[in-house]
């Protein structure tokens, strides 16, 4: 993948130790994700991309795994900013975010929505003041949500028009199923009203994920140029979500389907969607030293 100009960021990227026992959705039976996964394993990847900085997103809905984070983040150069977890329905939620937020790459919180049972546990009102501090605090939103969530995710929108929503791997659309899928088009009408709210973006992000083990470019395009289409160039993040991508054929092969995907943008648009924006949305700054692959080949925390 390649673009014109610098500053190109991984904006979805993880890091986890299976043995620290807080990933409730990480067990052996998803073998190939079930080890260490740490800087060193992800900087070949970054530098064969010439990818400057990444943002590290939480895997496990507890504040210690976003303090392992904080912490890994510290040791290694590239990473430009964290999302991590919290537990917003908590009533000292305000002096949670408040300490993590006093760590300069702490950027954001993402709840795991997609797993929780009750579909409008993002209403709650006690959600609600949880998200009234975020916006306080002037960090993001990350919405890790599938198409049944997004009408709900709206109406948190609406509420919160100062609070940067990012909704991840454009939340998760049946790419598998192709034309075939009869949730597109209500998936497709979902992310175009919450684009019309100007602080909503959208990862290009887990699409090879959602879709067959063999599958092709053209199997992804159809959902990209939605997802292009609803949220135009200037809001729309580019992301690996490495490791899971691993499972979908891996970094370099999402990397290499984003170059003939993003073709038809010029220069600029380009790398905005591969970079700028995310600089922009999650704050990272462009100047923090030590690139990709000269500080993180003997990162071991």
């Amino acid at each position: 993948m390649s673009a014109t100009g610098s500053g190109r960021i991984d904006a979805h990227q993880h890091f986890w130790r299976p043995s620290r026992g807080d990933y409730r959705w990480l067990t052996p039976a998803i073998e190939p994700l079930f080890r260490d996964f740490e800087p060193a394993h992800l900087a070949p990847h970054l530098a064969r991309h010439q990818v400057e900085r990444t943002v590290l997103v939480q895997a496990a809905d507890t504040i210690d795994e976003t303090r392992f984070l904080l912490d890994v983040a510290d040791r290694c150069g590239f990473v430009g900013a964290v999302v991590g977890w919290v537990d917003l329905e908590r009533e000292d939620v305000p002096s949670s975010l408040a300490a993590l937020a006093a760590h300069p790459l702490f950027r954001g919180v993402r709840p795991m929505i997609q797993d929780i049972a009750d579909p409008d546990w993002m209403l709650r009102e006690s959600v609600q003041r949880g998200l009234d501090e975020v916006e306080r605090l002037g960090l993001s939103f990350d919405a890790l949500v599938r198409p049944v969530n997004l009408p709900r995710l709206l109406r948190v929108a609406e509420r919160h028009p100062s609070l940067p929503i990012v909704i991840d791997h454009a939340a998760k659309p049946r790419v598998a199923d192709g034309a075939a899928w009869t949730g597109r088009s209500a998936w497709r009408s979902d992310l175009a009203a919450l684009s019309a709210q100007p602080n909503v973006s959208c990862k290009l992000s887990g699409l090879a994920s959602e879709a067959r083990l063999d599958w092709t470019v053209a199997d992804l395009q159809p959902f990209v140029a939605t997802v292009m289409e609803c949220f135009g160039p200037q809001r729309t993040l580019w992301g690996s979500d490495w490791p899971v991508v691993e499972l979908a054929g891996g970094y370099d092969r999402w990397a290499d389907a984003t170059t003939v995907l993003l073709a038809d943008l010029d220069d600029d648009d380009r790398c905005a969607v591969l970079g700028g924006n995310a600089a922009r949305i999650y704050g990272i700054d462009a100047t923090r030293t030590a690139g990709a692959a000269s500080s993180s080949g003997t990162h071991t925390t």
